[in-house]
């Protein structure tokens, strides 16, 4: 791949990350501080949530964390699976019956962060992120792989 491709790319997934991450933190914030974790427990339960108690504790602090870790660009793949499977809950429990427009509490929100979510954990950080150096500070000290005689 060439260059100026590459760098495209990577600055592409920066920005993705970026965004997404931002929504993650803020929501999970939202959740944490405006809502309090029983309020979101109690909006949960009235949804129709599962174990809306545990729920409201795994989303909101899943949401933080992981929009912390797409900003740094750190852990990208694991936060990208755990953000996949919040917006799969949002949209089962929640969205999925309501069709696609925001407005209307549909699923369209929710669908772009699960579906960004998922393309994050398919191709990690990019170049500009903490995953990225690790991977070359600590890479190298791998064991080269034995040849056979």
């Amino acid at each position: 791949m060439n260059m100026n491709r590459q760098l495209l790319q990577d600055i592409g997934l920066l920005a993705g990350r970026l965004g997404l991450g931002v929504i993650f933190l803020a929501y999970g914030w939202q959740k944490l501080t405006d809502w309090s974790l029983s309020g979101t427990a109690e909006i949960m339960g009235g949804g129709g949530v599962p174990l809306p108690t545990l729920s409201a504790y795994f989303t909101t602090f899943t949401e933080i964390a992981a929009g912390i870790a797409l900003i740094a660009g750190v852990a990208v793949r694991l936060a990208g699976l755990l953000g996949a499977f919040i917006m799969a809950g949002a949209f089962v429990f929640v969205h999925g019956g309501n069709g696609i427009y925001v407005d209307a509490d549909g699923y369209g929100f929710v669908l772009a962060l699960g579906l960004t979510s998922l393309m994050l954990a398919g191709t990690g950080a990019g170049r500009f992120g903490v995953d990225h150096w690790l991977a070359g500070r600590f890479g190298a000290r791998t064991r080269e792989p034995q040849h056979a005689v």
